[in-house]
């Protein structure tokens, strides 16, 4: 049976992809960002050779107490 229109994939919205040093700071002010994603943001950091006071900050974040 022939097909009478072409079917496209649904347009979808894809947000900007935001800078590490905003993904950074969005997951440090954070107090519900998962430890996983602390450390796969730090380890994308060093990969990066990155900025030391970003380092610190996330630092600081991953061993923050949850209450603090």
């Amino acid at each position: 049976m022939p097909q009478t229109h072409q079917a496209g994939p649904a347009p979808r919205y894809v947000p900007a992809a935001k800078s590490l040093p905003e993904q950074i700071a969005d997951a440090v002010a954070c107090r519900s960002t998962p430890l996983s994603h602390l450390l796969r943001l730090m380890a994308a950091l060093d990969a990066e050779g990155g900025n030391e006071a970003l380092r610190l900050r996330l630092r600081a974040r991953i061993g923050a107490p949850l209450d603090a």
